[in-house]
């Protein structure tokens, strides 16, 4: 008798065995699958997550050295492919109990029986499964909203992102039931942010064909009347589950918000970004509506202003256009009109302080082409 034969049958004296147990976890033990074919007996158990199966012993020996498998055909003579699937192998464990005691184990366990932190943990873990549970069987009824926020824009920007405005993974996401009015979930967004209803607007965001995304138009007083459902629908080709929104809000010197301003055709949201090419920091700064027939010459004063520089300070003013497959930032013409420069809704104009020849100062990227350019190559 050979010394592994001996350990089994000194084993077997000594102890029960209860089960052959094995899981999805390995690939790499035919050796041991060999041995453990003497201990032929065995039950044998599959544990696949929660889920255990009592498992005859064929699959348990011969089925777990992976491979590929074909299924039979069904319909022969319309198809002769034959489907094949995956084998995967598994990893074995052998479970004894001492005959001594075998009472104490093999016992019915009560509450009572399992210490009070593991009760706590299971029930935690009971509740979160069974929401998700219901979350799932759920989903059809309700639509996520996320809100991207000027405040959302700032700290991200610089940080998170360089390109486009915001990640809306990262934003604000409310679930909403899909037959609720649009404006009982504006009543949600006030309690949520403090912003009185009729100081909000929403924007509707949009995927441009350049694969940018950026805010593309206001929501108009009809579509604030549908529902939620209606709405996603209305605004998302894409047909999820999300509906992405721009929260626009005005403020007064005072900080207290204001109804938002009137827009027509004529009337062009931009959003800005300021580079500093001494820290190479982009950061976002603001939004502004400016005229489509206005010239960028009539906004510099603001945009100084918003950047904490001097009245008098000369700068420089770029377009944000694409950042896949390559950068295209351009540099804008503050003699022409904004229609000129073909800028729209939603568009992002990128600033920065004017290059001295004469400061001394070196930099690496000098201007925000080039940073952008430096950041793109960094991420790639």
């Amino acid at each position: 008798m050979g010394f592994f034969q001996m350990v089994v049958v000194l084993m077997a004296r000594m102890f029960t065995r209860v089960c052959f147990w094995f899981s999805h976890l390995c690939k790499q033990f035919p050796i041991v699958y060999r041995f453990w074919k003497i201990l032929f007996l065995c039950n044998r158990y599959k544990f696949d997550d929660e889920r255990v199966t009592k498992e005859d012993t064929k699959k348990a020996f011969e089925d777990q050295y992976g491979g590929e498998e074909e299924l039979p055909q069904i319909n022969p003579g319309f198809n002769n492919t034959p489907f094949k699937f995956t084998k995967y192998s598994n990893a074995y464990m052998l479970v004894y109990i001492r005959e001594s005691d075998k009472e104490k184990i093999m016992c019915n366990v009560d509450e009572k029986d399992i210490a009070e932190h593991l009760r706590i943990r299971l029930k935690k873990e009971q509740e979160e499964k069974e929401h998700k549970k219901k979350e799932k069987a759920e989903a059809h009824l309700y639509t996520i909203i996320k809100i991207a926020r000027d405040e959302d824009l700032k700290e991200q920007t610089g940080k998170d992102i360089y390109f486009d405005l915001v990640d809306h993974e990262k934003v604000r996401s409310f679930r909403i039931q899909k037959q609720l009015p649009f404006s009982t979930f504006k009543e949600e967004v006030a309690k949520e942010y403090g912003i009185p209803v009729q100081f909000q607007r929403f924007w509707l965001w949009a995927k441009r064909q350049n694969h940018t995304y950026r805010p593309n138009r206001p929501l108009n007083p009809h579509e604030e009347t549908q529902s939620v459902g209606q709405l996603r629908e209305i605004s998302n080709k894409a047909q999820n589950a999300e509906l992405k929104l721009f929260l626009e809000v005005e403020f007064g010197l005072d900080l207290q918000p204001l109804p938002p301003p009137e827009k027509s055709k004529e009337d062009i949201l931009l959003f800005f970004k300021l580079y500093n090419p001494e820290k190479e920091v982009l950061c976002f700064v603001g939004r502004l509506f400016v005229k489509a027939l206005g010239k960028p010459s009539d906004i510099l004063r603001k945009l100084t202003e918003m950047a904490g520089f001097t009245p008098d300070e000369e700068i420089e003013l770029y377009e944000e256009i694409k950042f896949e497959p390559k950068v295209m930032c351009e540099h804008i013409d503050k003699k022409l009109t904004f229609r000129a420069s073909q800028l729209e809704d939603g568009d992002i104009v990128c600033f920065q302080k004017s290059p001295k020849a004469d400061s001394g100062t070196q930099v690496r990227y000098p201007d925000v082409p080039s940073f952008l350019e430096y950041v793109h190559n960094r991420q790639v």
